[in-house]
């Protein structure tokens, strides 16, 4: 089920993780329906599948939040794409739809408890992905919510190339 996106916020904290909870819905009302084939096929040049998109989500919010904000020792953060941060996303043939967006929605709790009351000004950490240069929790948000939109909008050419479905 998708949410409907938040109300207009001043706390830009709670904005952003609203919009993050709604995107995560988007994500799985795109999903939802593909058959296995479509799950694991590319129709496009790139070649990237929806599951592998999916993966990448997943990795991409832990990466961000988990690994860089907290700086929380994660294994495997560029899981999505086989340890090389260059690399091709992939998925094994033992992932599947329903346990990566349990991954996703996981994240996404995760997500909420880290950033809950965080001032928008907090810097990252230093030891898990950032050095010297720690971006703010503000901009982290921002930027893990603009993956999150710019592949909800792959996902629509996507489903509409599959099934003809469209719309958010």
């Amino acid at each position: 089920m998708t949410l409907p996106p938040p109300e207009e916020l001043g706390d830009t904290i709670e904005l952003h993780l609203g919009f993050l909870d709604y995107y995560r819905g988007v994500i799985e009302a795109k999903l939802t329906g593909m058959t296995e084939a479509e799950l694991r096929s590319s129709r496009l040049p790139s070649g990237w599948t929806p599951l592998e998109l999916l993966k990448h989500l997943v990795f991409m919010e832990r990466r961000w939040l988990r690994w860089g904000f907290a700086a929380e020792q994660v294994d495997e953060p560029w899981g999505d794409s086989g340890t090389d941060p260059e690399g091709r996303w992939s998925v094994g043939p033992d992932e599947t739809l329903a346990g990566l967006l349990a991954r996703l929605h996981a994240g996404g709790e995760s997500t909420r408890r880290l950033m809950t009351g965080v001032d928008p000004a907090t810097r990252a950490a230093t030891g898990g992905r950032f050095g010297e240069e720690r971006p703010t929790v503000n901009w982290i948000l921002f930027h893990v919510l603009q993956e999150y939109a710019r592949h909800a909008g792959h996902l629509d050419i996507v489903r509409e190339l599959a099934d003809g479905a469209t719309g958010e």
